[in-house]
């Protein structure tokens, strides 16, 4: 009996043993798995984790080696011979150069009457005269803006527009030369971006009307001042000067002053009257907020010809 007992209890720990088996066949595939999912979630980690820094440590350094090395072989190479830069001229400007002493001072009779000769162009070529100022343009007291009177002309027709409420002065400035000066007309095209005109010329009592377009009129140039005689009670007086030859008298950016003081074919006297009066009105209009130098060098070109180096002391000359 023992024995009968004890092979009937076999089959059943062989059915146990097998589902055990089962169990972990079945699970063997799922836990893998959630382990990776596991590590997963613990492993992330932010931009200011250790391992980040570390990251950005290495790629750091190993930017750092890129650029050592690119440096060194750098240094390695031999570097290109830069060629020095030579201007070419032309052939009528090499002969023009040669005619100049670039070294020396010309006086303003010298220089017009060497312009007049060497001069080529085949049309009338207008004279320059540039004053290069030590001033700071940026400065509002250290600003050169006058006007003057050339007593040759500028031989050059201006259109110039009146603006003024007063019919009379309008008559009178039509009479002398103006352009336009009917006021609606003018203030309308103005307002249109329209300008027919080259110099325009106020009376004080339409400057407020002015006012809104002064950013529209100032950096074309245009925008009437008292500095520059273009704002006045006067207008008809103004425009016979502007008409017979009136220069205004500015600095640019910069600081230098480009007066064109008539044509080449004027006669030498006319010219160098011109000039001095142009450099007196430098002189005389020295902004307040100049301290010691006030001119650093002047030069007088025509067109298409080389400048030539003036003298400074043409500036106290009398005319």
């Amino acid at each position: 009996m023992p024995k009968s007992k004890k092979t009937e209890k076999e089959p059943a720990q062989e059915i146990a043993a097998d589902q055990v088996a089962e169990q972990v066949e079945a699970t063997k595939g799922a836990v893998p798995d959630e382990a990776k999912k596991a590590v997963k979630k613990t492993t992330k980690a932010g931009k200011h984790s250790a391992k980040a820094t570390k990251e950005a440590e290495a790629e750091a350094a190993k930017a750092a080696r890129k650029a050592k090395k690119a440096e060194s072989e750098a240094e390695d190479k031999p570097k290109p011979v830069s060629k020095p830069h030579v201007k070419k001229y032309s052939k009528n400007m090499q002969v023009m150069r040669a005619a100049i002493d670039l070294d020396k001072l010309y006086s303003i009779d010298e220089a017009v009457e060497l312009l007049q000769k060497i001069s080529t162009a085949k049309f009338d070529p207008t004279l320059e005269l540039h004053a290069r100022l030590e001033i700071d343009p940026r400065q509002s007291d250290q600003q050169l803006r006058a006007s003057t009177p050339l007593p040759a002309g500028s031989g050059k027709e201006v259109k110039v527009a009146v603006l003024t409420g007063d019919a009379k002065k309008a008559e009178a400035a039509k009479k002398a030369g103006a352009f336009q000066t009917n006021s609606e007309d003018l203030l309308e095209s103005i307002s249109k971006g329209t300008f027919d005109f080259e110099v325009l010329v106020a009376t004080p009592d339409m400057m407020v009307q002015l006012g809104r377009h002064a950013k529209v009129l100032g950096p074309k140039g245009l925008m009437p001042s008292p500095k520059s005689g273009t704002v006045t009670a006067d207008p008809a007086t103004a425009v016979d000067e502007i008409k017979k030859g009136r220069l205004e008298v500015k600095n640019d950016a910069n600081g230098i002053v480009h007066a064109p003081v008539g044509k080449l074919s004027f006669k030498k006297d006319d010219l160098v009257a011109n000039c001095r009066a142009v450099l007196s009105t430098i002189q005389s209009n020295r902004p307040s907020g100049v301290k010691g130098g006030y001119v650093r060098s002047l030069t007088m070109a025509a067109t298409m010809t080389p400048g030539i180096k003036i003298n400074p002391t043409e500036l106290t000359v009398k005319n």
